[in-house]
């Protein structure tokens, strides 16, 4: 069964970044490697990267990393061996499962991590993908595991 796995500081990284930006919605990359026996089981997180919410609009509902920056942390992943395995964000005073607009503006394949943030809290976090079949998200498990050492490489933006 497809999962997600993420060193607990990351997660905490996550959970911090969603809390600076409340009421805003926050959002950024999920990179790790891609062996082969990953693509089937398990994405294994071994960074994050901050990206700005560059949504021209209310960003309390709505999110947008720009085709740049995405092209770029593509090009900085690829020359590391990397790659990005997700994406995740923030919904402030909601639930941490995808909006009919995430799944609207969402990819198959790629893993997608959502925060339901308060003034005061992370009070649950969820992990998705789209099914590329029936364009819906469907739940994946989300192993939160003791955090790994620094790796070199790509670092947060």
């Amino acid at each position: 069964m497809k999962a997600v796995s993420v060193p607990r500081s990351i997660l905490n990284e996550m959970k911090t970044h969603a809390r600076e930006t409340y009421p805003d919605e926050c959002c950024g990359f999920l990179i790790g490697g891609l062996p082969p026996s990953e693509l089937e089981s398990t994405r294994g997180i071994s960074t994050l990267v901050r990206a700005q919410n560059e949504f021209d609009g209310e960003r309390r509902r709505r999110f947008l990393i720009r085709p740049e920056e995405l092209r770029d942390m593509e090009r900085r992943t690829e020359r590391e061996g990397r790659a990005i395995l997700g994406f995740y964000h923030s919904h402030p005073d909601h639930p941490a499962r995808p909006s009919l607009f995430d799944q609207e503006h969402a990819w198959p394949w790629y893993a997608y991590i959502v925060l339901s943030v308060t003034a005061t809290d992370v009070p649950e976090v969820g992990a998705f993908e789209l099914d590329a079949d029936s364009s819906t998200f469907h739940s994946l498990p989300l192993e939160v595991v003791p955090t790994a050492a620094p790796s070199p490489g790509v670092a947060g933006g």
